[in-house]
């Protein structure tokens, strides 16, 4: 149903719900006060433990300087271009690579060098100690870092480092220095000797390997080369492109050849016609069938002269005796023809008969050469369709070929190359590798460690600050997570509807559970008085059920359903309130339980469901209503949802749900239905309309304003009249 008398307010709002509204900054953090100080606490609390347990430090530092031993005189960039990329060009990386200088520093097999030096002072000195544990070496006792020269040095072959170590003991700090100052001397002496030693040994080891892959690449081009029995299939991809070229054109010339031959017979065609004997000596001739045998030979010469043309010269012996078989059959076809053309003369009239054959034979001897050599260039262009066909079928192989060999050919260079390369290394690295490497010169000696603080004030100063400000944004991610309703003004500004009231937390008094048998209204009535439950009552409800009257006045409504966007927002209580307070004014109500799914109504008022809405919605003996209906008060009466249906929504979208709703009307003053969530179901839509108002229950502190949003564009188009916000706080 729809009400004409909605707000103009009652629109939507526009605004995000999940965006932190300004204004209710201050709201949010209050109603959020004991997060923010449980965890300014906990903060402050861990910092404080932290200053206690925190103890003075030490630290001492030593500075060495990474030098280069490259020969002035060579090119470092000559000297690694001249190596292959696998391994040669570690011989002279430490050329740029401060960066493995500083890793080789901290790294644990020199460390522990330095453990093993100081046991004898530091008997339970570990490796942890120094380096520190594993996954925490951003706050390792021990730092490397790299510095600027300061000595006019050239900075690509030299770098300075700092060493620096933490610890409560003054004394040790200098003493793991002086250790890790004697490893790293001897390191540097070591490294120098081994790297001289490996050098060649590298370069010589390194020789077998490339001179077997030169060897296996060579073997692949050889195996391509007899597989496809080609040297270089690029020249001969060019010359099969060449000859296709020349039999596209041969083919072109013999078609044009074969127009000219066509044009030539439809003219002697033409001259045919208009001789009278025309007509009878082709009849002649197609009826002899040793013309018709010798034109056939003449075929088949020619087809054949043409095929073995692609294959010899003019002066071939092959092609003269073919060319000398078809001048004898032609010769026997003019024989025939010649015959053909007396019989016929010997049965014309006198008039110039020897004329007429002779013209006729001519023309008929022309004609049949005509077509005789049409023939042969047909046969001629049949053949050279078939040798493109087998030229593009070559060449379509050819691109795969190419490419496989194109694969190959970089395989040798580079193989050749890498070989040239390490020969040429080979003869002066010999020479070279004694220049080149590092030296670890000590500019800086360590002394005793210095202090440098405990960080007590450091952390106490900022958990005071850190805190409260994690304290807040995490109140806020929460809101902004939990878009939560903390008021009943905030309800009504986010909603547009009008509030019809606040109810406060009602606390439910406990009860006994009465049996229920089905029995007469009338009957039921002597023993109310024994079986009366408790109601909420509350001069809240009072008022709500007051703005409710004062909406639709000056004519009350009959039906109300009561919804929420969720369950659990205790719609049941606020209907059995308003059911209490509409029976202070003399009203008599009906209380129905329409969640039968889920119903609660009969467990608040410890009543029985046995029997209920959903007994009634399927009754087909047409029992009395009253029947169905329990009474708990002079002016309450509750019909409770009874068994749960197997399809509650085909019950509730039924007609007999209607007609009972409209009987109800009828017979009591007012129908407060307790209706299922309005979101993720149906059932309350279904129910919403058919009834006379909607009132929307919000409980404060739990419903969301997405959940408001939803649930108001689902009513935007049924009798919305309110909202009641439910379990508000009272300020006192």
């Amino acid at each position: 149903m729809t009400n004409s008398s909605l707000n103009q307010g009652q629109m939507l709002n526009n605004s995000s719900p999940n965006a932190i509204d300004i204004k209710q900054l201050t709201t949010i953090l209050y109603h959020r006060r004991y997060l923010i100080l449980g965890i300014s606490c906990a903060v402050i609390s861990v910092a404080s433990v932290l200053a206690i347990l925190a103890k003075p430090n030490y630290q001492s530092s030593m500075q060495i300087l990474v030098s280069s031993k490259l020969d002035p005189g060579l090119d470092a960039n000559k000297v690694q271009g001249k190596t292959d990329s696998q391994g040669t060009e570690d011989l002279n990386v430490q050329v740029v690579d401060y960066t493995a200088q500083q890793k080789l520093m901290e790294s644990s097999p020199l460390i522990q060098k330095a453990v093993d030096l100081l046991r004898p002072n530091y008997p339970n000195i570990t490796l942890e100690d120094i380096k520190g544990k594993p996954g925490q070496y951003e706050k390792s006792p021990l730092n490397v870092t790299q510095i600027k020269t300061a000595t006019g040095i050239n900075d690509l072959n030299n770098q300075i480092f700092e060493i620096s170590f933490k610890d409560k003991d003054p004394v040790k700090t200098q003493k793991v220095l002086q250790a890790l100052q004697i490893v790293y001397h001897n390191y540097n002496i070591e490294e120098q000797k081994e790297r001289l030693n490996q050098g060649l040994a590298y370069v010589n080891a390194r020789l077998p390997e490339v001179r077997k892959q030169v060897s296996q690449s060579e073997q692949k081009l050889e195996k391509f080369r007899k597989k496809y029995n080609l040297v270089d299939p690029e020249v001969q991809s060019k010359i099969l492109l060449q000859s296709l070229a020349d039999i596209q054109k041969q083919l072109q010339n013999t078609r044009a050849q074969i127009q000219d031959i066509k044009a030539r017979q439809a003219g002697l065609q033409r001259k045919m016609v208009s001789l009278s004997q025309k007509s009878i000596v082709s009849s002649r001739l197609s009826q002899s069938p040793r013309y018709q045998t010798l034109l056939n030979e003449i075929q088949k010469t020619e087809l054949e002269l043409s095929q073995q043309r692609l294959r010899y010269t003019e002066n071939s012996p092959v092609i003269e005796t073919l060319k000398q078989q078809r001048q004898s059959q032609l010769a026997l076809l003019r024989q025939e023809v010649g015959r053909s053309a007396e019989a016929n003369d010997t049965n014309t009239n006198n008039s110039s008969p020897g004329q007429i054959a002779g013209v006729d034979l001519k023309v008929v001897e022309e004609l049949n050469q005509i077509q005789t050599t049409s023939l042969g260039l047909i046969a001629n262009e049949k053949s050279l369709v078939e040798a493109e066909q087998k030229l593009r079928v070559e060449l379509s192989k050819y691109p795969s070929i190419i490419a496989e060999y194109n694969r190959l050919l970089p395989d040798i260079r580079n193989s050749r190359q890498t070989l040239e390369q390490l020969l040429q290394q080979q003869q002066s690295l010999g020479m070279t590798i004694a220049q080149t490497g590092f030296d670890w010169q000590l500019l800086e000696a360590p002394e005793k460690g210095t202090y440098i603080g405990s960080g007590r004030l450091f952390l106490l100063g900022g958990a005071l600050i850190t805190g409260p400000i994690l304290g807040i944004i995490t109140a806020l991610i929460w809101q902004i997570f939990h878009d939560v309703i903390y008021s009943p003004q905030q309800l009504r500004r986010l909603t547009n509807l009008r509030l019809l009231g606040a109810v406060p937390k009602i606390v439910e008094k406990s009860r006994k559970r009465r049996c229920f048998k089905p029995f007469k209204h009338q009957e039921s009535m002597a023993i109310l008085g024994e079986t009366i439950p408790s109601l909420p009552d509350h001069e809240n409800f009072d008022l709500v059920y007051q703005n409710i009257q004062l909406f639709n006045y000056p004519v009350a409504f009959k039906s109300l359903m009561l919804t929420s966007t969720l369950a659990g927002e205790g719609k049941t209580t606020l209907a059995l309130g308003l059911a209490a307070s509409a029976s202070h004014m003399h009203r008599r109500v009906l209380v129905i339980d329409a969640n039968l799914q889920h119903p609660n109504l009969h467990k608040k008022l410890n009543l029985s469901n046995d029997w209920g809405l959903s007994l009634l919605l399927v009754d087909e003996s047409n029992n009395p209503v009253a029947e169905y209906i329990q009474p708990i008060h002079p002016h309450i009466d509750v019909l409770t949802a009874g068994p749960a249906p197997e399809d509650a929504v085909k019950l509730l979208s039924s007609g007999r749900m209607k007609e009972i709703i409209e009987l109800f009307e009828q017979t009591y003053d007012l129908v407060l239905i307790d209706a299922p969530a309005i979101l993720n179901k149906v059932d309350a839509r279904i129910l919403a309309s058919l009834c006379n108002a909607i009132v929307l229950v919000g409980r404060i502190g739990q419903v969301t304003q997405s959940e408001l949003m939803d649930a108001r564009e689902i009513f935007s188009n049924l009798n919305l009249i309110g909202a009641i916000a439910n379990d508000v706080k009272q300020t006192k």
